[in-house]
């Protein structure tokens, strides 16, 4: 068997087709664009990569984009003026913090300072009860575009096994709470799971979400399976530097009967959902329809 290789490169550029022309209509019938807001603190690498992605994005769907660079040094006081400021400004529909913060600000604090409906990443705890109680909350962007992919796969998700290798707020426990909320039968496995391969062959749909590289092999997969592969991890090999999931691609897609590729699998789905959810707020926000395919 090879595996169907499921193509989040393309799936994200529809997904942003969908968001680009429900601004156009937007700005058309009403004269309103969405905006989203953006902080950054400090000079960290590869979040200055994502910041300018996001950016870029942003403006190429239509949507005005606000960028905030603040230095590392930055105090708690000056963050949470600035998150106070944009939720109050009625341009800004969607703040995004960008993580991991500088050692010395408290993480959990600026989040939550976030007001939740422009809470576009989903992880204000307002947003994670609203989700873990099967209620209208923004969703966090990884996990929503990991749905979206298997609904387009499956169509129908309802009955299906479903394990969930991984625990963490951001990814494997909102990611439980969707399958859950599409009538999956959810399994969260993790690193202290007694015999986790035999926990995984169990699942008709296996998502790897635990950060290390190629943990998951071929022998974990069941025969036909679908397999989302969230991790991103760089390895060297033979002096050069590649990046690879937390699914061994090679032993697993020749078990499974289809699964997600590092790169160009999940990772374009999380500025495309982001997107996504800026305008969901948006419409929330000024009492439209929301748009449909594009929310948990």
């Amino acid at each position: 068997m090879t595996a169907q290789v499921i193509d989040g490169k393309a799936f994200a550029a529809r997904v942003r087709g969908q968001v680009a022309a429900h601004v156009a209509r937007i700005c058309a019938e009403c004269g309103l664009v969405p905006g989203l807001a953006v902080v950054l603190v400090g000079k960290d690498p590869a979040s200055q990569v994502y910041v300018r992605n996001k950016h870029a994005s942003t403006i190429e769907v239509g949507m005005e984009s606000f960028e905030h660079r603040l230095p590392a040094m930055t105090d708690e006081a000056t963050l949470l003026a600035l998150v106070g400021r944009l939720n109050a400004d009625p341009a800004v529909n969607g703040i995004l913090v960008q993580l991991p913060l500088p050692a010395h600000l408290d993480s959990d604090l600026v989040i939550n300072a976030i007001a939740p409906a422009k809470d576009v990443d989903g992880f204000h705890i307002s947003n994670v009860g609203l989700l873990g109680t099967g209620q209208k909350a923004m969703v966090p962007c990884t996990p929503l575009g990991c749905l979206m992919l298997l609904r387009d796969h499956h169509r129908s998700l309802s009955g299906l096994s479903a394990v969930v290798v991984g625990r963490s707020n951001i990814v494997g426990k909102p990611m439980a709470q969707l399958l859950l909320g599409d009538s999956c039968t959810v399994t969260i496995a993790h690193s202290r799971t007694k015999d986790l391969a035999a926990v995984c062959r169990g699942a008709d749909i296996l998502v790897a979400a635990v950060g290390r590289p190629e943990m998951i092999t071929g022998d974990m997969v069941r025969p036909g399976a679908t397999v989302i592969d969230v991790g991103i991890n760089r390895v060297e090999c033979d002096g050069k530097a590649r990046l690879v999931g937390d699914v061994d691609f090679a032993s697993a897609s020749a078990v499974a009967g289809a699964i997600t590729p590092v790169p160009g699998g999940v990772g374009p789905m999380t500025i495309a959902c982001l997107l996504a959810n800026t305008l969901t707020a948006f419409c929330r926000a000024n009492g439209l329809p929301e748009p449909e395919g594009l929310t948990a």
